[in-house]
């Protein structure tokens, strides 16, 4: 007797089928994680629920649809983020890896080098969510960017922000 699934059964099959998440592993300074930790638990980020890997991904999406992503990001590192305390508590988080190779490829960017002071990959990623929050304390560009991530990771388009696996 051939069982056969439904509609529901069916959909959830095809999701586990997918390939296993590429994300990879970074940190968040304290203060910038607790704004992302508010907005996981906002009443905004509902249906569907984002996680923080795909919060702190758009975060990093933003950012870099500016053409003058570079600038800012430094800029912010250079004057507000240098000023607080290095021993400042992180919090390990993830986010998809087309997020990460734009903060990785930053990193060592000629603007990373000598004789400029050079940052570390937690540092970088902290400032994109500082600057998203600077510019939207609610989260609603966040959220909004966390969508469209999600579609153009699940039918494979690129969109700014992202780079090509």
């Amino acid at each position: 007797m051939q069982t056969t699934l439904t509609h529901d059964e069916a959909a959830v099959r095809d999701l586990n089928d997918l390939p296993t998440p590429d994300v990879v592993e970074t940190r968040v300074w304290s203060q910038e994680h607790a704004w992302l930790y508010a907005l996981l638990h906002s009443d905004a980020n509902v249906a569907p629920t984002f996680r923080l890997p795909d919060l702190l991904s758009a975060c990093v999406a933003l950012v870099f649809d500016d053409h003058a992503a570079t600038q800012q990001i430094f800029r912010f590192l250079g004057t507000e983020l240098v000023l607080r305390d290095p021993a400042t508590p992180r919090r390990r988080e993830s986010l998809w890896r087309p997020q990460y190779e734009l903060l990785h490829d930053l990193q060592c960017s000629a603007a990373n080098r000598h004789p400029y002071p050079k940052f570390q990959l937690d540092q970088i990623t902290t400032a994109c969510v500082a600057l998203c929050r600077q510019q939207d304390e609610t989260g609603a560009a966040v959220l909004l960017r966390a969508r469209h991530n999600m579609v153009d990771r699940l039918v494979g388009r690129q969109r700014p922000g992202t780079t090509p696996h």
